[in-house]
């Protein structure tokens, strides 16, 4: 066997195989290299998109949890103010029917006075007619009429 002709057919068909693979395995390995490469930039793109859009989703968040504390303090606010004007209108209110039933208590007592005062004048008017009959009754001495008078004062 001559060993210079083997070499020299196995670097052919070495050459050949390597040719063959260039030819039609070689586009294809590198299409599909090419793809999986796309396939992984788009991949990591999506993921810096991803995160892009967290943070602005977590700023959003952040503002509208803000808006709804500041709501929150403002309802709470609105029901303190509403609670202390429910509370100054009771109390006015129950100013007003104070006044309103010390006036009818001072109304009724008026009238309770004036109807003493009547009373007691149809009582002085009766003790002073009793007296003067007592007076004319009697015999007109002086120290009879201080007696009676005296004792007509006691009897008011």
């Amino acid at each position: 066997m001559i060993p210079n002709i083997t070499f020299v057919i196995q670097g052919l068909a070495f050459f050949a195989v390597v040719w063959l693979v260039m030819k039609f395995g070689w586009p294809h390995i590198m299409a599909a290299i090419e793809e999986r490469q796309q396939k992984i930039a788009e991949g990591l793109a999506a993921a810096d998109r991803a995160k892009a859009e967290l943070k602005d989703a977590d700023a959003r968040v952040a503002d509208e949890i803000k808006k709804a504390r500041a709501q929150a303090a403002e309802i709470v606010d609105k029901a303190h103010q509403q609670a202390n004007q429910i509370v100054d209108k009771a109390k006015a209110d129950a100013l007003l029917e104070a006044a309103r039933v010390k006036a009818t208590a001072q109304t009724e007592i008026d009238g309770m006075v004036g109807k003493a005062r009547e009373t007691l004048r149809g009582q002085v008017a009766t003790l002073a007619v009793q007296g003067a009959s007592k007076i004319i009754g009697r015999e007109i001495n002086a120290d009879a009429h201080k007696a009676l008078l005296d004792q007509l004062v006691t009897e008011i």
